[in-house]
């Protein structure tokens, strides 16, 4: 009993390790000693920016893998309301996605990643609007928690708190917030409630990491006073690693993909500037951490430490590791020994995986199903190897969430594999797994997260988890392994994924908005899926009153775990326009679910499970259309031809490199993917081809393009140039510049109320300039600002119409806005004769 309460202790205490890839890793000696040189560095550097993609990677590679100091960044958002390079995700499953990026990215250069609970909620133009919508206060305490948790003593923003109103409202906000809260953290009547868990805490100097861009040139930048800027050379070639410190960043860079940010990289000097703004001044101006002891000696009983730790540097043997376990273990007792706990948890962990390293010991706990549910036994094969020859002997493993210490006394002998079974049971009431900060409800501008000890968790918290409890000399270290499920792809090879918990049953209306255009009924399909064997159940699809489904349920039978059907009903919707949200609930023995099933699985990351509640948008609508053919050519990734096929008309999806003269003929109209230009090179080739079929007395949409001298000069029948003007006021009030024109008028009558309940942002990228054959169809701007005239452009060309537009379709229809759809459908019917005159308005 003794022994399995001191386990379950040392269990707790470092239950809060950080997890490592799903895919275990297998670091070489080399690796091993870097990992021990950090050992004995006891000094931290948190970055602080807004968005994924918004750190420094060169530095943050620089100070984890030169200063071997502990690196953090804090991002405020998980990059949310950003666009989509490698998929349809927006929103929400957009941050999912750049929330692994940004961990990957971290695995890479040797940083450590947080979050604050700031929703992206799109661009913004000033800190001040950024802050309204954000609730300030709760974004400044989670960035006062961040740095009471993790205890920085040097705090480096990317922004300038300076430059309002100079670049992105987020960007300058995270430096605001990250100024304000410097003095904050050391004051325990600053929200007192986090010392429950954490202490005050007042890191010794700030920084603003400057360069050539936040002064407008290079020029500029070295024209400039630089006495109060630290400079840092980062340009170090890491020769037991084989590659430069630029060269890491790239890699750790290229991790977001689905910005599009593959970086080359590149050698030799580099510098960056850090202009210091708080705290205690530098009088080594090459040393961010002077008068910061960041030996052991910064911990009372850790000199012996340090210099054990040096010792074991100075002996290390690169050709057998395992001759340092020795010292090891005893710098390990060492450390428990201590009454700090800050370095002592963080070094502890550090020092599990250098002995796991050392010795070549691989444990993993894998589940023969990747899915399980709530209650259920979870099968798990189990293998441990030590390939040393230092003696070691496992003791017992204890599983979690059910806290079960399976006794094995089993001595791992030199390369020989243990392997074995054990069986997990899974409370009934253990958490589904998914984004933590997704469970509730969010606002425009905030997560919401209530448990104060999840906040700033960079990933999905997972609770299913074995230790193994291995016995080294006379001590015995838990060592963690999350739960995984392992398979081999007959390409790819040895895959892993985590297991997920999922609920016993999901159902999905297939369909995310549907549109009823008369008082005729429709089929809607709602697919059900089993999350265990052997299911019997009804679904019910739930609307108000005035919304008629038919039948009233569907019972249904799954045998099999993973197995899918697909049911349909009815539906009538009223005879007034009006949306609604369709929610699908399935009963099984009067217990009642209610949760779809979103997977994301791209390669570059971790596989993810969103559980977002069943429902989707009806719109009883006003919709008048023709039946043309449409032609939409995809670019960086939208949802805008299911949109279209949901309105009903036929899509075929074009491949740029296909496109003829030919193969254009049978269609009406063609609509090219947000920045398309921008991402398919090919279609360069093909604009004469496009053109021509405008010319012909067809349509062409063109939705936003970002500037780029790599855009076609003919990506227009006139010329016109892109910028970077943007609406990003969702409900900034629409003029009409053109009334009689048929793009307002045919078949839909597009009014002010069109444009309300748009979301995020209005449109973005708005030509700026352009030909007098353009008719600018809408202006609006954001509070403050001159009018912008580019969202909406029209052109006669030849027998048919170009039109180019900013306006933020690809976000409005999978919304379901039903403005964006009439003015859309208005759009698509410009190529029909009318007698609705056209009126051109000069640029």
């Amino acid at each position: 009993m003794h022994q399995n309460k001191f386990l379950l202790l040392v269990i707790l205490l470092f239950s809060t390790a950080i997890i490592t890839a799903q895919k275990p890793q297998k670091p070489n000696s080399v690796i091993i000693y870097n990992q021990i040189q950090k050992l004995n560095f006891l000094g931290s550097v948190l970055y602080i920016a807004a968005h994924p993609d918004d750190e420094n990677t060169r530095l943050i590679s620089y100070l984890a893998n030169d200063q071997k100091a502990r690196t953090g960044y804090l991002s405020l958002t998980r990059g949310d309301g950003g666009q989509n390079l490698i998929g349809p995700q927006l929103r929400e499953l957009l941050g999912v996605i750049r929330t692994q990026e940004l961990i990957e990215a971290r695995k890479i250069d040797g940083g450590e990643q947080f979050f604050s609970r700031a929703n992206d909620f799109g661009f913004s133009k000033n800190p001040e609007e950024t802050l309204n919508i954000w609730d300030e206060q709760k974004v400044l305490s989670d960035v006062v928690w961040t740095i009471r948790k993790f205890q920085p003593d040097v705090i480096i923003n990317r922004f300038d708190h300076r430059t309002a109103g100079t670049t992105h409202g987020h960007h300058t906000s995270s430096a605001i917030l990250s100024t304000k809260s410097f003095d904050l953290t050391n004051d325990p009547t600053v929200f007192p409630e986090q010392l429950k868990w954490v202490t005050p805490w007042q890191a010794k100097r700030q920084f603003f990491n400057t360069s050539w861009w936040f002064y407008g040139s290079q020029e500029k930048f070295d024209a400039a006073n630089k006495n109060k800027m630290t400079t840092i050379k980062t340009g170090v070639y890491y020769t037991n690693l084989g590659k430069s410190n630029q060269e890491i960043a790239a890699l750790s860079r290229s991790s977001h993909q689905s910005q599009g940010f593959g970086a080359t990289g590149s050698r030799g000097e580099d510098t960056e500037y850090l202009e210091f703004i708080n705290g205690n001044p530098l009088k080594d101006k090459n040393n961010i951490f002077e008068g910061i002891d960041t030996t052991w000696n910064r911990v009372q009983g850790g000199k012996a430490i340090g210099i054990l730790v040096t010792e074991v540097i100075a002996k290390y043997n690169f050709q057998n590791p395992s001759a340092s376990i020795p010292e090891l273990i005893k710098v390990y007792k060492m450390i428990q020994s201590l009454d700090e706990s800050h370095w002592k948890t963080i070094k502890t962990n550090e020092l599990k995986n250098i002995i796991a390293g050392c010795s070549g010991l691989y444990l993993e706990a894998a589940a023969t199903n990747q899915e399980a549910y709530p209650g259920s036994i979870v099968n798990l094969k189990l293998e441990a190897i030590n390939r040393s020859t230092v003696a070691m002997d496992l003791i017992s493993v204890t599983s979690q969430p059910d806290a079960k210490n399976t006794l094995l006394n089993k001595p791992l002998q030199f390369n020989k594999d243990e392997t074995m079974a054990v069986d997990l049971q899974l409370p009934s009431d253990i958490e589904y797994t998914q984004p933590y900060w997704l469970k509730e409800k969010a606002s425009v501008g905030m997560y919401t997260v209530t448990n104060q000890q999840n906040i700033g968790i960079p990933d999905i918290i997972r609770n299913v988890k074995l230790f193994f409890n291995i016995k080294i000399e006379d001590i015995i270290i838990p060592f963690e392994q999350m739960v995984v499920y392992k398979y081999n792809d007959n390409v790819k090879g040895e895959m892993y994924n985590y297991l997920d918990i999922v609920p016993e049953v999901t159902s999905s209306i297939l369909d995310k908005v549907s549109l009823f255009n008369s008082e005729k009924n429709k089929a809607i399909a709602v697919k059900v899926k089993a999350g265990k064997d052997a299911i019997q159940g009804v679904l019910q699809l739930d609307l108000p009153q005035d919304w008629t489904v038919s039948p009233a349920s569907i019972p249904f039978t799954l045998d099999k775990k993973g197995m899918e059907q697909v049911v349909y009903f009815n539906v009538t919707p009223p005879s007034q326009p009006t949306e609604v949200y369709a929610k699908s609930e399935v009963t099984i023995a009067n217990k009642k679910y209610n949760k779809d099933q979103i997977i994301i699985d791209y390669s570059h990351i971790t596989k993810q499970q969103i559980l977002p509640d069943a429902e989707a948008k009806f719109i009883r609508l006003d919709l008048k259309m023709n039946n043309q053919k449409i032609g939409y050519i995809m670019g960086a990734g939208d949802e805008v031809p299911g949109s279209l096929k949901q309105m009903g008309y036929q899509v075929s999806l074009l491949n740029p490199d296909e496109i003829t003269t030919e193969k254009l003929e049978s269609l009406d109209v063609i609509i090219t993917g947000i920045r398309a230009y921008n991402t398919v090179q090919v279609l360069a080739n093909k604009q004469k081809i496009l053109l021509d079929f405008v010319k012909n007395g067809k349509t062409m949409m063109v939705q936003y393009n970002t500037p780029s001298d790599a855009l076609p000069a003919n990506i227009a029948p006139y010329p016109l140039k892109i910028s970077r003007d943007r609406v990003t006021e969702e409900d900034a009030a629409v003029k009409f510049l053109a009334p009689n024109h048929p793009v307002l008028n045919y078949p839909n009558k597009i009014t002010a109320e069109d444009f309300k309940g748009w979301k995020q942002e209005q449109g973005l990228y708005y030509p700026d300039s352009y030909d007098a054959n353009f008719t600018p169809i809408i202006s609006s701007s954001d509070k403050g600002e001159s009018a912008k005239k580019g969202a909406l452009l029209v052109a006669q060309y030849g027998k048919g119409y170009y039109i180019y537009t900013g306006l933020s379709f690809f976000r409005e229809l999978p919304e379901g806005v039903s403005g964006a759809y009439r003015l859309l459908s208005n759009i698509i019917s410009l190529h029909n004769p009318t007698t609705i005159p056209n009126q051109k308005v000069k640029p």
